[in-house]
């Protein structure tokens, strides 16, 4: 078989296909890195430590627990029986309180019981 022929225009097209290529890899590339290196940059010589300050001002309440008490009420969905849960218990962590459904906080067990809430079992 003969050597196989290439038009006149298919070499500049390669060099061209090979540009983009280049072109493409450095545009990602500072697309991507520039703001992971200069957002941070940016914020460190931005911030300033006042304004710190103010956050760790922030009220217990925003934090998820009201007040710093720290026991979960938490309504049980399948059954609707009142259980509560204290920090420790296999599922304190994943039990999330939703005041709009009757959930909510208690500051000790004596507490709980009495509003008539059993502690839960694991």
């Amino acid at each position: 078989m003969g050597k196989v022929q290439r038009h006149q225009g298919a070499n500049q097209a390669d060099r061209w296909r090979k540009h983009l290529g280049k072109r493409r890899r450095s545009s990602w590339r500072l697309r991507y890195i520039f703001p992971l290196v200069m957002v941070p940059l940016a914020a460190f010589f931005t911030v300033s430590p006042s304004s710190l300050e103010s956050v760790a001002s922030v009220p217990k309440a925003w934090l998820g627990s009201a007040g710093g008490c720290e026991i979960k009420g938490n309504i049980s969905i399948n059954t609707g029986e009142r259980i509560y849960h204290v920090p420790g218990q296999e599922h304190y962590w994943e039990t999330k309180i939703s005041p709009q459904y009757g959930e909510r906080w208690f500051c000790s067990e004596a507490e709980a019981r009495a509003a008539g809430w059993r502690r839960a079992k694991r």
